[in-house]
């Protein structure tokens, strides 16, 4: 069996129409990333500002490497495995950066952009999900001028509504209550000023001891009030789950769980053990969206427990349900050796990783 890899890069496609602010969005994303290194692709004519160095304009086939260690390129679609592949090249052994996002041109088919993330063969990315960007005061002037912004909703994975400011408190529910509607399953946060929480879109660097891409207490340690508050933070509260159990998980009742997952919960990530089902090997989980990958790794040999420890996060869910719904899955009952059991979560095991399971 290939060794998993539970640390790939997570690509993060960040897209909306002219004006919604996606530009902004990334830089205080690219500010305020806890020391987090971020690649940005950028599809789009434009400038963005980052540590007083501005990149402005189109940069064609060029890179520059900032002091941050973030990157920032311009470049066609076409090029995007390309440009992949330049950034997630190992520097001594080491990922160069955590994180990329990829800022679609306003006028670009995010589904597009998404489908060539997905179809990469780069070994050392995973698809980090969809997010859509909406300027809150003028939602309903842009999704008249261009329907397709409805589908585009439809397809996310999140849905920032920008410029909450803009609007008085009944037009921004409003504009949320149409954008939860056409988003369906994704989940929706409000923001003023790009101000996006950038633990909604990936794991920033923990200060404590990390469990895999995993950082428990960083998840905690962000306030969903009064902290955010004091950041300026505008958007909607969200909410993460934290769940270990010392008893397996029922492959057959976590398949359940993950294929019939609730609206809002927009990402999950930790490790499974599913007991005497395949007991040489956990199984690192990513999930974003509707997207859903398991990587199996054979076991620690530090003599630690086998625990699964998993951490869900979303917007406008029932932490208690979900933590109930977790539990649900457990099961204490003696297993057998039964491979079909074992079936739902293969599925979505990449077939270089399953050849001697």
């Amino acid at each position: 069996m290939s060794k998993a890899n539970p640390s790939q890069i997570p690509v993060v496609v960040l897209a909306g129409f002219l004006g919604s602010g996606k530009t902004t969005v990334l830089n205080h994303l690219l500010h305020h990333s806890g020391g987090t290194r971020i690649g940005a692709i950028v599809n789009d004519f434009g400038a963005i500002e980052i540590d007083a160095m501005a990149v402005a304009g189109q940069l064609g086939d060029s890179t520059v490497s900032l002091g941050n260690g973030c990157l920032c390129c311009a470049v066609d679609a076409s090029e995007l495995d390309v440009y992949l592949d330049k950034l997630t090249r190992p520097v001594n052994d080491m990922h160069a950066i955590d994180v990329i996002v990829i800022e679609a041109s306003g006028i670009a088919e995010p589904q597009e952009l998404v489908r060539m993330v997905l179809a990469s063969e780069n070994p050392r990315i995973v698809y980090g999900g969809l997010v859509e960007v909406v300027d809150a005061a003028e939602f309903d002037a842009t999704r008249e001028k261009h329907p397709e912004v409805t589908r585009h909703l439809g397809l996310a994975d999140l849905v920032v509504v920008n410029k909450g400011d803009r609007v008085d408190a009944a037009e921004r529910e409003r504009v949320l209550g149409a954008v939860r509607t056409a988003a369906e399953t994704a989940a929706v946060v409000t923001a003023s000023y790009g101000r996006v929480d950038p633990e909604m879109l990936f794991d920033c660097r923990p200060g404590e001891e990390r469990i895999g891409q995993l950082s428990f207490d960083d998840l905690h340690r962000h306030g969903h009030g009064e902290d955010q508050a004091h950041q300026g933070h505008l958007h909607d509260a969200y909410e993460s789950v934290a769940f270990t159990s010392e008893v397996p998980m029922d492959p057959r009742r976590l398949m359940a769980f993950l294929d019939s997952r609730p609206e809002g919960l927009y990402r999950i990530k930790g490790y499974v053990d599913f007991g005497a089902v395949d007991p040489r090997n956990r199984y690192a989980v990513h999930a974003v969206g509707r997207f859903l990958r398991f990587y199996p790794e054979p076991w620690p040999g530090t003599g630690a427990p086998r625990l699964t420890q998993l951490v869900l996060i979303g917007a406008g869910v029932d932490i208690e349900a979900l933590d109930r719904a977790l539990a649900a899955c457990t099961s204490d009952a003696p297993h057998t050796a039964d491979e079909h059991s074992m079936w739902g979560v293969l599925r979505y095991v990449q077939d270089n990783e399953t050849a001697d399971l």
